[in-house]
């Protein structure tokens, strides 16, 4: 780690003199076998962690504070500030978050104040110059009223975020269609937010389920739109009838329920009417689900306006997918797997799917639990722990045996 820690100084020293942006080292595990071992979690591996550099740090005005709505109704004070460049990129914008974050840091209309890019990406403000203060810098005060539909604003007990109460504000609407749009989501390649925001404006949809009901026509009311592009956004609506069941529960937009919970919910509930009909107990008895997603998912189904566009996109032809359970008994179901080693005939992700379409599941290392080590090429540190164990160790040959591959 000593070797670490003065490689890190040194990259960190080289910064500002090379040709391109970093923002820090990685560390990563020198040997394959405990690489293995330590696994990977859904985004990234266990083996490998980030150090990153100090952000680097400007100074500039706020010239106003507004507010923006998001898709979730949570109504976000944001700083308007005179551009800077921070970190090679121009600043003109920071998130102040919350109002209680406004307060904690004193953040008032004409400060001076210290801005940075988290994590070298997103700007923010770091401190205020108290000693620049004229007198003349204003404090901001969350509004009372939603400055896009003008429904009331407010708070609820235990959360930070002020929110829109108007389910009906198109700025939520926007938010939401680009949500639903994105690649994790419905997959509409080509239909970009400003697009999106000229249907809202010129009243062509309302929701999400309008897309599924556009003709060219509709599309060609907006500006810098042609015949060819018209046409390739209305292919992409079409390719999106038939989406994942992972993809869809992603796409609807259910509050604190991202790609990862949503794959999740797909395996364990199968279809959107299946999880639908959960109460909030059942749902929190899945793993990594817990009482306040659960809450969420429950009031997104209670909600008329969601069932409406939820009937209205099956009225326009999507289909909801229904992920069937195997209901056949194997000789894998319920037995617990790890694999070592390279296979000639499968990757390593075709051999799991392999073993969870039998029903049964694969873990990253070698415990009591464990029924079953497939031994491939050059196994690793596995093996031996499954020697050691009395677990029993199956070839390839055997695995396509066991499998009937």
């Amino acid at each position: 780690m000593d070797e670490v820690i003065e490689y890190h100084h040194e990259i960190l020293h080289q910064r500002d003199g090379l040709p391109y942006e970093i923002d820090g080292i990685v560390i990563k595990v020198n040997s394959f076998s405990v690489q293995q071992n330590l696994g990977e979690l859904s985004r990234s591996p266990r083996w490998a962690v980030a150090w990153k550099f100090p952000a680097q740090q400007e100074n500039t005005v706020v010239r106003d504070i507004i507010v923006n709505v998001g898709r979730t109704g949570a109504v976000t004070p944001v700083a308007i500030l005179e551009p800077v460049r921070v970190g090679g990129v121009t600043v003109s914008r920071a998130t102040l978050h919350n109002e209680d974050e406004v307060r904690k840091k004193d953040v008032r209309i004409g400060d001076t104040v210290v801005i940075q890019r988290a994590g070298d990406v997103i700007p923010e403000v770091v401190s205020v110059v108290t000693s620049m203060r004229t007198g003349k810098e204003r404090e901001f005060m969350m509004p009372d009223r939603c400055p896009v539909c003008g429904s009331k604003v407010e708070r609820l007990p235990g959360e930070a975020a002020h929110r829109c109460t108007g389910i009906a504000c198109p700025a939520q609407i926007k938010e939401n269609l680009a949500h639903f749009v994105s690649k994790p989501g419905m997959n509409m390649d080509g239909i970009g937010f400003k697009f999106l925001e000229q249907m809202v404006d010129k009243k062509i949809i309302l929701d999400q389920a309008d897309l599924y009901f556009l003709k060219k026509g509709d599309l060609m009311q907006m500006d810098r739109m042609g015949d060819k592009l018209a046409e390739n956004m209305l292919n992409a609506i079409d390719k999106s009838r038939h989406p994942g069941l992972t993809h869809l529960i992603y796409a609807l937009g259910i509050r604190n329920v991202g790609q990862h919970l949503a794959g999740v919910l797909a395996k364990h509930f199968k279809s959107i009417e299946n999880l639908a009909a959960q109460g909030v107990e059942d749902l929190a008895q899945v793993h990594e689900i817990g009482p306040i997603v659960a809450e969420s998912i429950v009031n997104f189904f209670r909600n008329p306006k969601n069932l409406r566009v939820i009937e209205k996109m099956k009225e326009g032809g999507v289909i909801f997918p229904f992920e069937k359970a195997e209901a056949r008994q194997t000789p894998l179901s319920g037995k617990t797997f790890v694999l070592t080693g390279g296979l000639d005939a499968f990757s390593r992700d075709q051999a799991k799917k392999i073993i969870e379409d039998l029903g049964g599941r694969v873990a990253s290392s070698v415990s009591k639990k464990t029924d079953f080590v497939v031994v491939g090429k050059d196994p690793g540190s596995k093996y031996d722990k499954a020697v050691e164990l009395g677990v029993r160790t199956v070839d390839e040959n055997e695995f396509k045996e066991m499998t009937g591959q």
